[in-house]
């Protein structure tokens, strides 16, 4: 006789019920996903062009671009440190749009090609990241908003414009003979520092009067273009994650392109919004959450004493139809013949110990049935013990009716 083969279990979920469980999950993933898409789309549209003069947004600055052009100023595009310090000149204005994203290598390399070249070297919103490096001897103070200020300071750029909206951060000069104008809580936002070289380096606190839609307001428009304007070119810099420069390899390259076209094709990375490990991280969370909720017991089962008595028939009726609820043939069978064996077992001699296992349990039921019994035969007898599930409720019957068959002529035999 040879061991038999364990019943598939029913504990396993069909596809209904794990669709049944799965779906409410799936729907708040679906709407949390079309959200973000729906966001994502509203938003894209207003920060893909900040600060860029050829995007047209309501934060890009095609505006003044467009202004300076009209006043025989060539604006050209840069996204490489390399054409940005190739370009720099007596006869150019050198616009860094964001200096704290450059590394300090970069910044290095920047200050040191800029300082003695003779040009304008206009910083914006350079904070405790990059000023350091990019304009030694001042620091930074903590930033304010930005709103209507009056210059207060002997710039005649300044003085022309007027009130203009500037705040952001603001600056300390130690030792540094700079004129500072538009203070904010006694320190100023905007700030001329000059080089020995005939050339100088403007720091301002907040670059929100270069964007299209605030260029028209108070003399936004004239600071900008006497500020950007006071030399025949314009070297728009926008520090790129694509510059080799970055990474440390690859600064000799010539990346350097024509006026208005990009430098650079785009890398998939370089499209994924910097806030992206914030997001992975709220996905996370929401699905620990998720799992958390959806959990059925979040410690071992533990037994409770019931407030009433439930008669034994009425728990094997109520087993019974959890069972045919969840098409659980397997077990039913798996509990009939297992209680069948060790009924039989004690019957025919065998221990409890060896009451399932058929190498022990088969020759002793047919000895002691003999030739009286019904003409299952050693096969038959071996499916009708530890045979497989059955395929049917019908077929489940007929295994109960056999079993009990097959008790009775033990016990009578």
């Amino acid at each position: 006789m040879t061991a038999a083969t364990a019943p598939s279990t029913s504990a396993s979920l069909t596809p209904r019920q794990i669709w049944i469980r799965v779906r409410g999950l799936l729907l708040a993933l679906l709407v949390l996903v079309a959200a973000g898409i729906a966001l994502a789309a509203t938003r894209s549209g207003d920060q893909h062009g900040r600060l860029d003069p050829r995007s047209a947004d309501r934060y890009g600055s095609r505006a003044v671009a467009e202004l300076l052009k009209d006043q025989g100023v060539s604006v050209r595009v840069v996204t490489t440190l390399r054409a940005a310090t190739s370009a720099a000149g007596s006869d150019t204005t050198l616009l860094v749009a964001a200096p704290n994203l450059l590394t300090p290598a970069q910044q290095d390399v920047l200050r040191a090609e800029t300082t003695d070249a003779g040009g304008r070297t206009v910083l914006l919103a350079a904070g405790p990241p990059s000023v350091g490096a990019l304009a030694p001897g001042i620091r930074t103070a903590s930033s304010v908003p930005v709103s209507t200020r009056a210059p207060q300071c002997s710039l005649p750029a300044a003085n022309r414009a007027g009130e203009a909206e500037t705040g952001g951060f603001r600056y300390r000069s130690d030792g540094v003979d700079a004129l500072a104008c538009y203070p904010a809580d006694g320190l100023p936002s905007l700030l001329l520092l000059k080089h020995a070289a005939a050339g100088d380096t403007v720091l301002l606190g907040s670059p929100e009067l270069l964007y299209n839609d605030r260029l028209d307001n108070q003399g936004n428009a004239s600071l900008a273009l006497q500020l950007l304007g006071s030399r025949p070119h314009l070297v728009w810099y926008l520090p790129s994650l694509s510059d080799p420069s970055a990474t440390g390899s690859g600064g000799d390259q010539d990346n350097s392109t024509d006026s208005d076209s990009s430098e650079n094709e785009s890398s998939f990375i370089d499209l994924i919004p910097s806030g992206w490990l914030w997001g992975t991280l709220q996905l996370a969370l929401a699905a620990v959450l998720a799992a958390i909720w959806r959990a059925r017991r979040l410690g071992p089962v533990i037994a409770e004493r019931l407030p009433v008595a439930i008669r034994a028939s009425e728990s094997t009726e109520g087993r019974a139809r959890l069972q045919r609820k969840a098409n659980a043939r397997d077990r039913a069978a798996a509990s009939l013949r297992h209680a069948t064996r060790t009924r039989v077992a004690p019957l025919v001699g065998v221990s409890p110990h060896d009451a399932h296992s058929s190498a022990a349990l088969l020759p002793a039921v047919s000895e002691r049935r003999g030739a009286g019994g019904t003409a299952l035969g050693d096969t038959g007898l071996h499916e009708l013990l530890f045979g497989p599930a059955p395929s049917d409720d019908a077929t489940l019957v007929r295994l109960a009716d056999q079993l009990d068959t097959l008790e009775r002529e033990v016990r009578t035999s």
